[in-house]
């Protein structure tokens, strides 16, 4: 009961903060010069959609579909995995790692060059390193694309190279990169500007540079994929940190990617306010020690904790705090106890781990037996009164 008590209260504070926190809302008439075909920017942790345009309209991706490869890769490879390179790898047509049939590489060296220069090549030597094909590589792309809730996506290649059935949407696109930034390889190869890795026997190594400008052109940017092709158009899924708060902007078909990504960046961030709920250190909770030389103990944050707020949101938000009633000595002050979750609606889009805040030895077995002598006294007297 103390426990439910606890994390009740806590949710009136976040909303009593929430209730009274002060937006400035930027109006979407300013996105009304979008040359894009379809768009969308949401905020990855809640997947709040701030803003969208024709965004569940099926298109071709070009080559944001290495998205969903590299998320494939990462959880079906293993990084250090050898590739050696097959002859259809090298044959693949588009944009090129410049791999040789025969070549030995690593998987990790493979995802970096698909990703900061877009090589086709390297994607088919992921794809059948991984699934043997890459008609079954994009059978698992298909399958984790629906399980992430982008229901609208069809792969049938790993490249995004054009054909009738393999298509997505702005609106899947972003759920996508969304979930890939809670994998931190993911997160760390969107986020690369420059990488050097080994071209075969050569003497020299491959320098890819990333070809995605948002990198160096936004306050924050930190991914994700450019796309091309006659049919798909300009394509670009860009991101961006600020405060905390990780933005994903989708535009497809664009006439003007950077301008439009840009674009709906810049409004998301300025309908979107950081908050802190915990820092570092705060003390959160205070639990019993059983067996202690000190019968409580202070839980602490072991870091911060900041939430997106959108203006009619407030009440999706509470936070939770899961840790048990009592602990039993000893206790080493840094200890993992608990955990306090951020829920939006329904859904944990933050948390942060409750240690302890001090060492508690163990009383020895003397006091131990004396402390409850102790108390089977005291309990017997009040009972005789």
């Amino acid at each position: 009961m103390e426990r439910l008590k606890k994390v009740f209260s806590i949710i009136l504070v976040l909303n009593m903060m929430l209730l009274n926190f002060n937006f400035s809302v930027a109006s979407a008439q300013e996105l009304s010069n979008l040359t894009a075909k379809s768009a969308i920017v949401i905020e990855a942790a809640t997947g709040k959609v701030l803003y969208e345009k024709d965004a569940n309209s099926k298109r071709y991706p070009a080559s944001t579909t290495k998205m969903m490869t590299l998320i494939v890769a990462l959880e079906y490879g293993k990084l250090e995995d050898t590739v050696t390179v097959s002859k259809n790898a090298v044959e693949t047509e588009g944009s090129s790692l410049g791999l040789d049939e025969g070549e030995k590489i690593k998987l990790s060296d493979l995802l970096y060059g698909m990703m900061l220069v877009s090589g086709n090549d390297a994607t088919v030597a992921v794809a059948e390193h991984i699934a043997g094909s890459v008609d079954k590589f994009a059978q698992l792309m298909t399958k984790k694309a629906i399980e992430i809730g982008a229901q609208n996506t069809s792969f049938v290649n790993s490249s995004g190279l054009p054909d009738p059935n393999h298509y997505t949407t702005a609106s899947d696109l972003a759920k996508i990169a969304a979930y890939g930034y809670k994998n931190p390889m993911f997160a760390k190869i969107v986020n690369t500007k420059e990488k050097l890795i080994p071209w075969g026997s050569r003497a020299y190594m491959r320098d890819l540079n990333n070809e995605n400008r948002m990198l160096s052109l936004y306050d924050g940017g930190n991914g994700v994929k450019t796309g091309y092709t006659d049919l798909a158009g300009r394509c670009l899924v860009s991101a961006a940190k600020r405060d905390g708060v990780q933005l994903i902007a989708v535009v497809l078909d664009s006439e003007y990617m950077w301008n439009d990504s840009i674009a709906l960046l810049d409004y998301g961030f300025r309908n979107i306010q950081p908050m802190n709920l915990f820092k570092k250190k705060d003390i959160v909770k205070t639990v019993h020690v059983i067996s202690g030389k000190k019968d409580v103990i202070q839980l602490i944050a072991d870091g911060d904790v900041d939430i997106p707020v959108v203006e009619g949101d407030q009440d999706k938000f509470q936070t939770l705090i899961d840790v048990p009633e009592r602990i039993y000595a000893p206790v080493s002050k840094g200890d993992p106890v608990g955990k306090v979750k951020i829920m939006y609606d329904g859904k944990e889009v933050a948390s942060v781990n409750l240690i302890a805040k001090e060492s508690v030895d163990k009383r020895s077995f003397f006091s131990t037996v004396y402390q409850t002598i102790s108390l089977a006294v005291s309990y017997i007297k009040n009972t005789l009164v």
